[in-house]
């Protein structure tokens, strides 16, 4: 029996263009100025230490940058990255530069899910803080309230299956009951072989005849 809903973001619940054409190039453009004017706040200072951790060794401010808009154009799923790139994006939500983008169908389900017992969960590679604006700043309001909690690459790569160990562990369900909701095939085997139930969202082109997933087209076509 299925007690909990585990979904990734991206092409799952909102657009992959709204990542690719809004998001990323708005952290780009302003990521050296955000660097320079808050790498002395205690936050971005943990941040860029671990840019240069990963990175092999002390990068400065403006190099730091470099490195940061070099992982942006390569997709790099980099953990200090992705917090960065949050931290831009909610000065964007502020002031109104976008909303966050959420299926229509997403939305609703989701609300419905919420209203009959089933806990909802979010497990992206971009940062909770970042997932949490997405889901504050929506056309059809704020939805945060129905998620019981949020999971980013803190908690382990997405295409490795101790992550999503982890993740029932935390949540504290056996992982038969929890269904994570993904695009990604290679997440979802991940998903799956640490015991949780899985169905990959195909909502765009073919559905490949050798699938090995539970597909929907979208969340009203997901069988609870």
């Amino acid at each position: 029996m299925i007690r909990a809903i585990l979904t990734d973001i991206e092409g799952t619940t909102s657009s992959l263009s709204f990542v690719k054409d809004v998001l990323f190039p708005y952290s780009r453009e302003r990521m050296s100025q955000f660097l320079a004017e808050h790498a002395t706040d205690d936050e971005v200072r943990r941040e860029l230490a671990e840019v240069s951790h990963l990175a092999g060794k002390k990068l400065s401010t403006t190099e730091s940058a470099h490195q940061l808009i070099e992982w942006i154009d390569q997709d790099r799923k980099a953990t200090p990255l992705k917090a960065l790139q949050g931290m831009i994006w909610a000065h964007g939500y502020q002031n109104g530069h976008f909303h966050g983008h959420v299926y229509e169908d997403a939305a609703r389900i989701l609300r419905a899910w919420k209203t009959t017992g089933l806990a909802l969960f979010v497990f992206s590679s971009g940062s909770v803080h970042a997932q949490k604006l997405l889901f504050a700043h929506t056309e059809y309001g704020d939805l945060t309230p129905l998620f019981s909690g949020y999971f980013d690459t803190r908690v382990g790569p997405k295409q490795e299956s101790a992550s999503y160990a982890t993740i029932a562990r935390q949540i504290g369900l056996p992982a038969e009951s929890i269904l994570f909701l993904s695009d990604i095939e290679g997440e979802l085997d991940a998903a799956k072989e640490a015991g949780l139930q899985t169905v990959q969202l195909v909502r765009d082109g073919e559905i490949p005849v050798q699938n090995r997933q539970v597909t929907a087209r979208n969340f009203d076509e997901i069988a609870i």
